[in-house]
């Protein structure tokens, strides 16, 4: 019998590879995690030496950089379990470095072996081991969950030295866990951790467990640095602007925490916030923020919370006080321009910006920092006036500078005004860098974004059908495109050539968003609209002003549980949606309990929804558009070949080598 002979391009049975164990890390570890450097890898043992810390069961970690390159972390808390899993028979030290999707960190509130963590996908120690040619772990234990010295050790995330058990002597430890890693340089631009980035990374570690004491060990140097804050926050901001060269902030420093109680309607026991707050009038400002003690340094809903509950608290007590001169009113970015801060959230089941947890997504957050810090600010403000008066001081010269900059901007751009299209639905600021323009696929979903929109700063364009694609009209002939002709106007610019330098004084807003639906169609439009972009108006992408708005395709309606009332969650794809199932059945929601819908497009949307979900600054997901590496001219070749006339031969090679990579939405 004749055996068929298989091509490159031949789709059968056999090109479906399944990834097991760590092979998805080692295939694609920027999907989880910095590739730049280890630093990442090396973060996630410190996350987990810190959570032991954060739950109250350890007082130092000591982190010690070694001569051969590695890098040891050793904490004084529990001891990871060393016993056999109960469901999966094979050692629980030996999974936890091993398998995705399993740790100690799922099952929050009573019960869990960890009310509040940084980890929360069961992901980061294996990505570790994934990533390095060897790493080393010893547990100490005194209790019957594996008392003794317990020692094993991996090679690229597989054991090499089983699990290995002897009895605790006179001179260890009483427990604890050191994982020593030696990461894989294969993996990385470069195998050196930057050291100031990871002292900087422990000192805030410290910052943020008072009493703990955090040390550094150089082996190669011999340098040892340590860090212990009995004062918190509050001393590590004052010692921040003190480098920063700020002078003295204007008012004494405003601080608090507080953290939700046992009764606490809306919020778990313990969710909550810390925060030190001072404004300086001038120099650089200094803004951290956290989320159970992992740095977020693109911040996330917690620091709108923070915002808003500071602008709450100030506008308020200029508008009791009479403070506000005639023409002036307050925004939210009056009162945090000047702001340094130092922001720690607890979150019980915290939602992050891809798996390095850069920048937190919990809707909740806003409304929990923000309840917790006005108030408290606002009693502050009314106990110490003087202090009250000379903050709204500050925040309205702020304004002041803001409406005549905006001015300017006005006087420039009204002199022969395009006629604006009729469709367009404006907003009533002039201030440039706030507004935003929406491109919205179709009337109905237009209609519900004038409804949900903050008509202050945000205004509507919708679109008719698909926009032509430009990739190949001549400039000239663009403007016999109603569509594009509108686009044009409405955003002030003319079109223009990557060479030319366009006339951008006219430009009305300071983002322009594609909103579109989160299905193929929607993809189609937002490729279009990029297109357009690209070719006739590449100023705006290279100056940050194109933006795509990312919709949900899911809304789960989950029904109350424990002290966690009835909840609306959204998910932008089938992954969100299968992660948000999870931690539900983690919360002991019986499958089926609750209710799944897919929005066929925004049109389904109503106002409220679409507000929440796509176009609130504090709780949309906003993908800004801009020249990444390798830059514009292989983003050129690229959109030759997707979208010129000739190039179908060029598509079709492309779409058999690549289409395998993308999930069909059918």
């Amino acid at each position: 019998m004749a055996t068929k002979k298989t091509s490159p391009s031949d789709y059968s049975e056999s090109s479906i590879r399944v990834l097991k164990g760590l092979e998805p890390v080692k295939q694609r570890p920027g999907m989880y995690t910095r590739t730049e450097n280890p630093l990442h890898i090396v973060q996630e043992v410190i996350d987990n030496a810190s959570d032991e810390a954060l739950g109250g069961y350890g007082k130092s970690i000591a982190v010690t950089l070694n001569a051969d390159g590695s890098i040891s972390v050793e904490d004084d808390g529990r001891g990871i379990p060393v016993g056999l899993h109960p469901e999966e028979k094979v050692p629980t030290l030996e999974i936890v470095f091993t398998r995705l999707h399993a740790g100690g960190k799922f099952d929050k509130g009573s019960g869990g072996a960890y009310a509040f963590s940084g980890g929360l996908h069961g992901v980061g120690v294996s990505v570790t081991n994934a990533l390095a040619t060897r790493l080393e772990i010893t547990v100490w234990r005194r209790d019957d969950q594996g008392n003794g010295v317990h020692t094993l050790v991996f090679s690229g995330g597989d054991v090499i030295e089983k699990l290995k058990s002897r009895p605790a002597g006179r001179d260890d430890k009483k427990s604890g866990t050191r994982v020593t890693v030696w990461p894989d340089p294969k993996y990385f631009d470069s195998p050196l951790i930057p050291l100031g980035e990871l002292q900087r990374l422990l000192r805030s570690k410290a910052v943020l467990l008072p009493g703990v004491k955090v040390t550094f060990t150089n082996a190669r140097t011999g340098d040892v640095q340590s860090w212990q804050y009995d004062q918190g926050l509050r001393g590590y901001l004052m010692e921040q602007l003190a480098q920063s060269s700020n002078g003295e902030p204007l008012i004494p420093l405003f601080e608090g925490e507080q953290y939700a109680g046992r009764d606490a309607e809306g919020f778990a026991e313990g969710e909550g916030a810390a925060w030190v707050v001072a404004w300086t009038e001038d120099g650089a400002v200094v803004r951290e923020s956290y989320v159970n003690l992992i740095p977020t340094s693109n911040g996330g809903t917690h620091e709108s919370g923070l915002r808003e509950g500071l602008f709450g608290a100030v506008k308020s007590f200029a508008e009791m006080h009479s403070l506000l001169p005639k023409g002036v009113k307050l925004l939210a970015e009056d009162v945090f321009a000047r702001v340094s801060f130092v922001l720690s959230a607890k979150v019980l089941d915290p939602q992050f910006q891809g798996q390095i947890k850069e920048r937190l997504n919990s809707r909740d957050a806003v409304r929990l920092v923000a309840g917790y810090s006005r108030p408290a600010l606002e009693l502050w403000l009314n106990q110490h006036v003087e202090f009250g008066k000379k903050l709204a001081e500050l925040v309205i010269k702020q304004a002041q500078s803001r409406l005549r900059s905006a001015q300017k901007v006005e006087k420039r751009k009204s002199s022969g005004v395009a006629v604006l299209p009729g469709k367009l639905t404006d907003c009533e600021s002039t201030d440039i860098a706030r507004n935003e323009l929406f491109l919205v696929e179709g009337d109905s979903a237009g209609g519900s974004a004038k409804m949900g929109r903050d008509k202050e700063f945000q205004a509507i364009l919708p679109l008719r059908g698909k926009v032509l694609n430009a990739w190949e009209t001549e400039r000239d002939r663009l403007f016999a495109n109603n569509e594009i002709h509108d686009i044009a106007v409405a955003i002030g610019v003319d079109p223009h050539g990557k060479n030319d330098s366009p006339d951008l004084s006219g430009l009305r807003y300071g983002k322009i968003c594609i909103l579109s639906d989160a299905d193929v169609d929607g993809s189609h439009i937002q490729v279009l609209l990029l297109t357009l972009f690209f070719r006739h108006f590449p100023r705006l992408i290279e100056n940050g002003n194109i933006c795509v708005a990312r919709p949900p395709l899911y809304r789960v309606d989950a029904p109350a549980r424990g002290k966690k009332p009835v909840q609306k969650l959204y998910a932008l794809d089938d992954g969100e949606l299968e992660a948000i199932e999870d931690k539900l059945r983690k919360d002991g929601l019986k499958e089926g309990a609750w209710s799944i819908s897919r929005f066929k497009g925004l049109g389904e949307m109503n106002a409220e929804q679409l507000w929440e979900t796509t176009m609130n600054p504090d709780t949309r997901r906003l993908l800004p558009i801009g020249f990444g590496e390798p830059g514009a001219e292989l983003a050129e070749l690229r959109f030759t070949m997707l979208m010129g006339k000739g190039e179908a031969a060029a598509r079709r090679a492309w779409i058999e080598e690549h289409g395998n990579e993308a999930e069909a939405d059918i």
